[in-house]
């Protein structure tokens, strides 16, 4: 189990880091330089709180960090996508690798969600 909690982290460090150069090669317009710095906020926080979320102190609180990177991650997705409507990125086979992945680590952290909900409704309905 430790491999996989180590797969994760690294594929989000790798994702937070993909965005960094390529967010670093952009023109620097008002509207990709906005863009960019919230993608790039988003991006390590998701990758921060997945490593708060190894510290929990209890399963709710578990549950709760991994929401806020599932959260973090739908709102990369939607940046991404905005700014390739708009052409921002120039990039555009790097773009796609990126939403790609972002789509994957979302589909990661929506079934490890449902995964830690149902042990805890398990616990909470065995104790009672």
């Amino acid at each position: 189990m430790a491999k996989y909690k180590y797969d994760i982290e690294n594929q989000l460090i790798s994702f937070s880091i993909q965005i960094i150069l390529v967010c670093g090669s952009i023109n620097k317009s008002f509207a990709t330089e906005h863009l960019a710095k919230q993608l790039i906020r988003l991006t390590t926080s998701a990758a921060l709180n997945y490593g708060e979320a190894q510290s929990a102190q209890s399963p709710r609180d578990f549950l709760h960090k991994m929401r806020l990177c599932l959260k973090e991650l739908r709102e990369s997705l939607v940046n991404l996508k905005i700014q390739k409507v708009a052409n921002l990125i120039k990039d555009l086979n790097k773009l796609d690798d990126l939403i790609v992945e972002n789509n994957q680590l979302i589909a990661i952290f929506v079934t490890s969600i449902k995964t830690s909900e149902q042990k805890i409704n398990e616990n909470f309905s065995f104790k009672n």
